[in-house]
């Protein structure tokens, strides 16, 4: 029997690197890559469907998936997790100490909608207290002019968001002094380059963030593999094969990291790092899976039901293939 012809496009992280160099093949398929920034990803994939398997935002995919207009169907495997408390960029010169000097800001954000903020605001009212309804949003490319929602959204009236100018950036308003803070996944050029008055509210991000993590159990998901629904519909094995081939790849990545007789990335200390990332976090600290992830995924579908974003709360098992459900380690 043929192999079924299917384009993937995920970014090309040491975690699924094995599936672009030809070591991991998906059974049954025969795999067209296509390496790629995961918001262009996005953005192709929501708008205009254009991958079999595309790395997919949380976010997003929990949001249409709650209107019943997603086109994909996820799998478990959740190539890119990062703490969000690094992403709180502010103006050192306004009085912002702490995350509730935060309320009555005017604060940017490249989207609403995106997985970052998702899980800055909410482990912000969390713990903090600060409603999403006390800050005035203004939204536009952190770069790049000009930039919008990936897929549509509606928000209350008590949500007050302002597109800036189409001819600014959000780093440009924070070094002009014009936003009193920016969330964003990426750092904005701005701080990068040492602008005066402008840091992170939390200087000490990673100290903050084993807090967070030795205290919730949570190690935030942004993104995860998405199969187009009618494909997947079409071909009941695929959603196994594909969590299969994801799943051997980060393993490859994990033993990789952990090697000391050959250092794989150009890091002096990464097989040390590794080791404490182990004892904080536990061996399998990058899990995949529904049922090791399930207080994360449930976490992120809540915050996104009480933003305004999701129609309904969902519940985490509708956004993967019923086939990868069980699944973990095979």
């Amino acid at each position: 029997m043929a192999k079924l012809s299917v384009s993937l496009a995920c970014c090309d992280y040491d975690r699924t690197k094995a599936l672009f160099d030809g070591r991991v093949g998906i059974e049954g398929c025969d795999v067209n890559p296509v390496i790629i920034e995961p918001e262009e990803a996005f953005h192709r994939a929501f708008r205009d469907q254009e991958f079999d398997i595309t790395e997919i935002s949380l976010s997003s995919h929990t949001m249409t998936t709650s209107r019943g207009e997603n086109p994909y169907v996820a799998i478990p495997a959740f190539v890119s997790r990062v703490f969000r408390h690094s992403g709180i960029y502010i103006r050192t010169d306004r009085g912002i100490g702490k995350p509730e000097d935060l309320a009555g800001r005017t604060i940017g954000i490249p989207e609403y909608q995106i997985t970052a903020n998702v899980w800055i605001r909410g482990l912000l009212q969390d713990e903090y207290g600060v409603d999403p309804a006390s800050i005035d949003w203004r939204r536009g490319g952190t770069e790049q002019p000009g930039r919008n929602e990936r897929a549509p959204i509606k928000l209350p009236p008590e949500i007050r968001i302002q597109q800036i100018p189409a001819d600014r950036s959000l780093s440009q308003m924070l070094e002009a002094g014009e936003l009193d803070a920016v969330f964003s996944a990426r750092a904005p050029s701005c701080l990068r380059r040492g602008a005066p008055n402008v840091g992170r509210l939390f200087p000490d991000y990673r100290r903050v963030e084993q807090a967070y993590f030795e205290r919730t159990g949570i190690f935030p998901i942004m993104h995860m593999i998405g199969i187009r629904r009618s494909l997947a519909e079409q071909h009941p094995w695929l959603a196994v094969s594909v969590y299969k081939a994801f799943l051997e790849a980060k393993e490859i990545c994990t033993r990789q990291i952990g090697d000391i007789g050959q250092l794989w990335a150009h890091l002096p200390w990464a097989a040390a790092e590794y080791e404490d990332t182990v004892r904080l976090m536990g061996r399998d600290y990058w899990s995949y899976g529904v049922a090791e992830n399930h207080k994360t995924l449930d976490t992120l579908a809540r915050y996104s039901f009480e933003q305004h974003l999701s129609a309904r709360r969902v519940a985490v098992e509708e956004l993967f293939a019923p086939s990868t459900l069980e699944l973990s380690k095979i």
